[in-house]
């Protein structure tokens, strides 16, 4: 999609639903949520979130994130049960209910990031024993990992823990069983994942997966997978030579507009935000969309013909 194209949709967005036959409301950062008895409705909206708060809608953001996840549970099922009863619309996803593990399943495939929790931190001061994996001496930033390793963390509103699957077991937060079968199907995913994503010039570098227990107690997967919100992609062309120059790879990058917020204002205290400029929304927009075509392999098309709200509810039949 042409960027002035983009630029002349800046307001067609979805900041909200408000379709109460669905079920219970339940607003998460990006998906509005309805649950029923049967069911879960997962609406996908354009709210742009960082700082702990929402910092600007970007155009087509819902409808590519919630296409690429069913992209990848359809290249994924074989490998385990998801829990996607229909799409019916570009931004809704119809969902089976189940029972979430208390535990993010993160797999990383190179040894980058420069958080305190990153691999890449722990290892350049000297780490080498994970629990359930030990690191080579020698590595370098951003390099792939002999084999990717499973870091799984804890989920909490106030911080995730990074945990070994010892001390899963050891905490009781899950059982040995569990943290194995988690382990392998996570694995599975992410190697199927790199597969796919290198056929279309991408590298995946990292990524976390949700699961759950359906209504039989099976593992289920759920939430999302492989978007550019839950993983790190890097382009695979020019990989080699920037690592072997020692800079940083071409990668998906949302940091621009956050950086302009920091940039402009306190994004932490500010009770009003300035409004997130145009063009940096455009551009953002567009990145979403490339990526989905990169990714899907698939031109981007969207159904201009009705207002937003009004499709998904002739899709999903609201009255």
């Amino acid at each position: 999609m042409e960027i002035e194209t983009i630029k002349a949709h800046l307001n067609d967005v979805i900041k909200e639903t408000d379709f109460p036959s669905l079920g219970e409301k339940k607003i998460g950062k990006v998906r509005d949520i309805y649950i029923a008895p049967d069911k879960i409705t997962l609406v996908a909206t354009d709210r742009h979130s960082s700082f702990d708060r929402i910092i600007a809608h970007i155009p087509f953001k819902g409808e590519v994130l919630n296409q690429i996840s069913a992209f990848w549970f359809e290249q994924t099922k074989d490998i385990i049960q998801n829990h996607v009863i229909s799409v019916p619309d570009p931004n809704v996803l119809i969902a089976k209910k189940c029972t979430p593990l208390p535990i993010e399943a993160v797999m990383r495939g190179y040894i980058t990031g420069v958080t305190s929790t990153s691999l890449w931190t722990h290892y350049k001061d000297g780490k080498r024993d994970f629990g359930n994996f030990v690191l080579p001496e020698g590595l370098k930033k951003n390099q792939k990992l002999p084999q990717p390793v499973f870091t799984p963390s804890t989920k909490s509103d106030e911080h995730d823990r990074t945990l070994s699957p010892q001390e899963i077991v050891a905490e009781g937060i899950l059982s040995a069983e569990m943290v194995a079968e988690v382990e392998r199907v996570a694995t599975a995913l992410f190697l199927r994942g790199q597969e796919i994503a290198a056929k279309h010039g991408l590298i995946l570098v990292d990524t976390k997966y949700e699961f759950g227990l359906d209504s039989d107690g099976k593992l289920t997967l759920i939430d999302e997978i492989h978007t550019p919100d839950s993983s790190r992609y890097w382009k695979a062309g020019s990989y080699d030579e920037r690592f072997s120059k020692g800079e940083e790879p071409e990668y998906f990058d949302k940091e621009f507009l956050r950086l302009w917020f920091k940039e402009n204002c306190d994004p932490y205290k500010d009770a009003v935000l300035p409004e997130a400029p145009a063009d940096l929304v455009a551009e953002l927009s567009r990145r979403y969309i490339e990526i989905y075509e990169t990714i899907t392999g698939k031109p981007f098309t969207h159904d201009f013909n009705l207002p937003l709200l009004e499709r998904i509810k002739k899709n999903l039949s609201i009255i």
